[in-house]
């Protein structure tokens, strides 16, 4: 299976020419259009932030059916890619203990035959184009959309030695301005990346500072809504206490954003090199507990009448998976590393089930 992102070669090669596709572009079935966060959608399946590095991957995947799409996590300054590897197969053909923190992962030997069926592991480090680059770019991912597709732009704020907790706060709401400029309809608070520095990538632990996040992003937003990209929760209990400290802030939390390992090779050494030690795991083996995470902050929702919307990510390659999402009532389930596999994804979803 050809995928569209070359895992072999660099980031900035797949950017300036992914994405990588060669298969037929099929007809994209007609669908009921649908409420998404106010705006109107021909369907609630998407991508997350990772895969769509810029605008050409957002037409591409926007011609392939996927109508909520999230263009790559940007940051107010030029950030490079981790050298590679950036991406590997890990041999795991069951669901992951999420609770089993010091389970190193080991490196797959061969590649699997099956990729929509395979867990992966990442590390790149959240790179990012200066905004004088994704702007623009931005705009022109806007402009490719069709009727019925809509844009999330997803940002971050850059850790800096010396940098305060308000400083991270007041960037997010400048990014979150910036983003909109650009031509976002919806801006992404990413609180979550799984591979990166832990003042980076868990936030999404700290309720207040999340709540903080939220509400500087909603000021500078100047209406349009706010999503807050979420990692996993071992402790539930937390899971309420950062759904009630971003209420009334954030329209929704997209969850679960993988969880971070080691993964090793044969040896034991890092598979990705010394000084990656953790990396991020995504794909199916995350599915089991994404479900339940997502299961549990619907529950919250309901029984404390929030206002917040859950979009469901985690291990989504089959129908069957996506069904167990929306089954629990969430708002839309998102496609993060099967799309790359088999672009045909939204499609197969829409034929079968044009409800959603």
């Amino acid at each position: 299976m050809v995928a569209t992102y070359d895992i072999e070669r660099s980031f900035d090669w797949n950017f300036d020419n992914g994405p990588v596709y060669e298969g037929e572009f099929l007809d994209v079935p007609k669908t009921p259009q649908k409420d998404f966060l106010g705006l109107k959608v021909n369907s609630r399946i998407g991508i997350p932030a990772g895969l769509l590095l810029n605008s050409r991957w957002i037409e591409f995947y926007g011609e392939m059916g996927f109508d909520i799409l999230t263009y790559k996590t940007v940051r107010n300054q030029y950030r490079s890619c981790y050298d590679l590897p950036n991406w590997v197969f890990i041999d795991r053909d069951d669901q992951i203990d999420p609770h089993i923190l010091d389970e190193a992962q080991k490196l797959a030997s061969l590649t699997p035959a099956d990729h929509l069926a395979a867990t992966s592991s990442v590390s790149f480090g959240m790179p990012s184009k200066a905004p004088n680059d994704w702007m623009p770019d931005v705009a022109k991912a806007r402009k490719a959309l069709k009727s019925g597709q809509v844009l999330i732009v997803s940002v971050v704020a850059s850790s800096k030695a010396g940098s305060t907790v308000q400083s991270m706060v007041d960037e997010f709401g400048e990014l979150a301005a910036m983003a909109r400029e650009a031509g976002a309809q919806i801006v992404e608070a990413n609180l979550s990346c799984p591979n990166v520095h832990k003042s980076e990538g868990e936030i999404f632990l700290d309720a207040e500072l999340s709540g903080k996040i939220a509400a500087a992003m909603q000021k500078n937003a100047n209406g349009i809504p706010v999503l807050l990209k979420l990692g996993h929760f071992a402790d539930k209990a937390l899971i309420s206490d950062v759904l009630q400290a971003v209420n009334g802030k954030a329209s929704a939390v997209v969850m679960v954003n993988g969880i971070s390992r080691r993964v090793v090779n044969k040896d034991g050494s890092a598979a990705f090199g010394k000084g990656r030690e953790m990396s991020g795991i995504l794909g199916r083996g995350i599915h089991a507990f994404s479900l339940d995470n997502v299961k549990s902050a619907l529950e919250i929702v309901k029984k404390d009448q929030l206002s917040l919307k859950i979009v469901a990510v985690g291990g989504v390659s089959r129908v069957e998976d996506a069904k167990g999402f929306f089954d629990a009532g969430a708002a839309a389930v998102m496609l993060g590393s099967a799309p790359m596999f088999d672009p045909s994804l939204a499609i197969k979803f829409k034929k079968s089930h044009p409800e959603w």
